[in-house]
């Protein structure tokens, strides 16, 4: 490729070795100055799949990557909710409203229209709420009647009713609350009704909507267990969910330290080394070694 050669173990140092946001911000708008051309599309025409996919989602930098992760979930025939609720769940309100703007800015669309029409009636009051970037701020203090509160509206939104599951105010709750509440909503519930939020929210969700709030309510109480749960999900089992793989590896690259408490988070509840896994999955005649070889860098 030009400006970097045609040896692909350049490019992917090039690219895996870019500290932060402002920076590959900086190489793009450099490399697209120096050579008259766009990296992006000199990426998109010189690569190919996953590999692609996963130099391009560093090229673009986190902020535009999740523009792109979003839209490229509710394009087309279905949505591909894994994708989608990686970027927008669990986040905080000014990552939100930055999305919302980038999001506006690139394709001149309205981020929350575009997700609302493309979503079930029960997804759709959830991420309608979340979009609106209103969650209380982790600064602000946890009260103790407010969380019994939160615990008690939820199972008789939930185990408490028989007149079917109330998901507006499951939605209401979770959308709004902070990830300190969440965590104390988690431990208050279990203590009072024998089961935490997530086996609550198994039981009594089903498709989308129940792998949103189980994400929610992880996200809350353990991010790096998360992110580390989130990459084996998408190696477990027949075939590897690759669009997943290569995205979670490239967004928890972006932070060093947090991707460092994630291979030991990983090492300690899946009993391997994140590295030797990622090697295993990305290794077959049908994926390059190219692609094999990103993925290692995003772990060393």
């Amino acid at each position: 490729m030009k400006g970097f050669g045609t040896d692909e173990a350049k490019l992917i140092a090039a690219l895996v070795q870019v500290p932060d946001a402002p920076h590959m911000l900086k190489l793009r708008h450099t490399y697209d100055d120096r050579f008259r051309r766009n990296l992006l599309k000199d990426i998109e025409s010189e690569t190919s799949g996953y590999f692609r996919m996963g130099l391009l989602a560093l090229a673009r930098g986190p902020l535009l990557q999740d523009c792109w992760q979003i839209d490229h979930a509710i394009r087309g025939a279905g949505t591909k909710e894994a994708l989608l609720n990686d970027v927008v769940l669990g986040r905080s309100n000014a990552d939100i409203h930055a999305i919302k703007e980038c999001y506006q800015n690139w394709l001149h669309k309205d981020l929350a229209k575009e997700i609302r029409e493309d979503l079930s009636m029960k997804t759709k009051t959830l991420f309608e709420m979340v979009l609106e970037g209103r969650r209380a701020e982790e600064s602000a203090p946890v009260h103790p009647h407010e969380v019994e509160q939160n615990v008690d509206r939820l199972q008789q939104a939930t185990e408490g009713t028989k007149f079917g599951t109330n998901q507006e105010i499951v939605s209401q709750i979770m959308a709004h609350a902070s990830s300190g509440m969440i965590r104390a909503m988690n431990v208050r519930y279990e203590a009072k009704f024998r089961k935490n939020l997530d086996t609550l929210f198994d039981k009594n969700f089903s498709g989308h909507m129940r792998d949103a709030l189980r994400l929610m309510a992880a996200r809350a109480a353990d991010p790096v267990k998360s992110d580390a749960d989130q990459l084996e999900l998408s190696m477990k089992g027949m075939g590897t969910k690759d669009e997943q793989l290569v995205t979670r590896m490239v967004r928890a690259h972006w932070n060093r330290e947090h991707m460092r408490q994630v291979k030991i988070a990983y090492r300690k509840f899946h009993h391997r080394e994140l590295k030797q896994r990622v090697e295993g999955e990305t290794s077959g005649d049908y994926k390059s070694g190219d692609y094999k070889r990103l993925l290692v860098a995003l772990c060393d």
